[in-house]
Parts: C-alpha cells; sequence; structure tokens
C-alpha cells in the first residue's frame, strides 16, 4: 500500500478507484477527515487530504500528529506528501515540480512530537536527512518513466502561516539557505520519522516567492490556483507512474 498526503489544490485524487472512506480514530484525536481507499493500476491506495476534504483547515491547526499515526497503523510502504511551495531560488519558477532534500523549521505552537508524555521513554531521532532516500529515488524513477520534469534536491523552509511572507522575511530565508518555503512540512516530516515511515515530499512550485520573480508588489492568488490546477495533472502522472515502479 501507498499513502499520499494531498496539500492545496489536491483536496482529491481523481485517478483512484475508490473502493471505501473510512473514519479512522486516533490517541491524537481526529485526522484531517475520512480516510479515502482505492487503487490506481490495481494497487492499493490510501489518500488523506491535509486540509480536509473542503480545505477548511489551515497549515496551523492541522492535526499531524493524528494524519500520520492513522497512516502509521496502515502499514504503508511509501507516503508520499504533495505541497504547495513559493520559489525562492531563481530556477523556482511557477509551475516546476521539485523532490526536497533538507528543511528548516520556522514554524511554533504546533504539536510536533509524541515523545510528550512524560511517564513514557523517548528517542532523539536522527534527523540529519529529513526525507526517506528510497522513497524520493522511488518518486525520481516514476517521474522519469512518466516523461515529467522534476528537480531533485531543495531546501524546503517551512513557515507557521496561513499568512504568506514579507519580502524581507524572504530575504531572510534565503539567507538562512532556504530554496522554497511553504507552511506544511514540519512537524509533518518529523514525526513521520519518529513513526519510521518511508516519507518523502513532492513539492509543486505554485508561486515565486513574495518579493521574487514578478511578485516583487505582490503575489496574485488567482495565478497561484491557476498554476497547481495546471501542475497536479503532472504529479498525478507521476503517482500513477509510481505504483508501476513498484512491480519493477
Amino acid at each position: 500500500m501507498f499513502a499520499i498526503i494531498g496539500g492545496s489544490g489536491m483536496a482529491q485524487l481523481p485517478c483512484l478507484e475508490i473502493t471505501r472512506r473510512q473514519i479512522i480514530r486516533t490517541p491524537y484525536g481526529e485526522p484531517s477527515g475520512p480516510l479515502t481507499f482505492g487503487t490506481i493500476r490495481n494497487h492499493e491506495i490510501v489518500f488523506l487530504p491535509r486540509h480536509g476534504h473542503g480545505h477548511t483547515i489551515p497549515p496551523h491547526q492541522i492535526n499531524y500528529r493524528a494524519n500520520l499515526w492513522v497512516l502509521h497503523s496502515l502499514k504503508p510502504e511509501h507516503v508520499i506528501a504533495v505541497a504547495a511551495v513559493g520559489g525562492i531560488r531563481a530556477d523556482l519558477t511557477p509551475g516546476k515540480l521539485v523532490l526536497p532534500d533538507q528543511i528548516i523549521d520556522y514554524t511554533h505552537s504546533r504539536a510536533f512530537t509524541y515523545y510528550d508524555d512524560a511517564t513514557q521513554p523517548f528517542t532523539h531521532i536522527d534527523f540529519t536527512h529529513p526525507y526517506c532516500q528510497a522513497t524520493r529515488e522511488a518518486l525520481l524513477k516514476a517521474a522519469h518513466k512518466a516523461d515529467e520534469s522534476i528537480i531533485d534536491g531543495g531546501v524546503y523552509a517551512a513557515t507557521q502561516g496561513p499568512r504568506l511572507e514579507t519580502a524581507a522575511e524572504i530575504n531572510r530565508l534565503e539567507g538562512d539557505g532556504a530554496h522554497m518555503v511553504g507552511m506544511t512540512g514540519m512537524p509533518e516530516a518529523a514525526l513521520a520519522r519518529e513513526l519510521g515511515l518511508n516519507y518523502a515530499p513532492i513539492a509543486i512550485v505554485a508561486n515565486s516567492a513574495a518579493g521574487r520573480g514578478s511578485n516583487v508588489d505582490a503575489i496574485p492568488l488567482k495565478e497561484v490556483y491557476a498554476v497547481l490546477d495546471q501542475s497536479m495533472a503532472r504529479v498525478r502522472n507521476i503517482l500513477e507512474h509510481l505504483v508501476d515502479c513498484d512491480d519493477d
């Protein structure tokens, strides 16, 4: 089984042949919504929209612990997290697809670990390389088979949201070494590592970050949504080939 977490622009997965939907409760509360089970090219898939089926949950209110816990209970082979980002690096222009390989966490006030029970022992997880390399390689192979261009590597800056950043904040992130900016990368990646999940994101550059490219004065949100609509078809193409790669 593969698990797919849908981000902005992917509240549904049209290529999924749905077999059932199921509400699964967790010790950490409710996940973002019912899980959708189905198949892609006869391979079992479970899909969970990160922001809820109506895109009603903002980044800082997502129950990341419940989302990752419920997926972990299903023992998926890989967890693919789809996320929209703003491009900071010059080559990360709207419409580009990227496989980040590093992350910087600027979020705060989120439930960020499962080790918060003082009566239980905890573990210092190794987070040197935050994403599963085997999952990243599977995505790269799938993109090649799907004939979709994808950029291998990049530093994801996870900010609090839900507002977009100021131009000065983007300058700061760039100075810190960030190449793209999003709002949902953490604590999702760290929780996945705590649970031992084979987790990796695929990022869609929905817009140039504040003060970059054509967005010197403002970010036109209508154009952002148009880019997401166009790019999600490419992401779905990669996901369809990803399940086929599992047979190779």
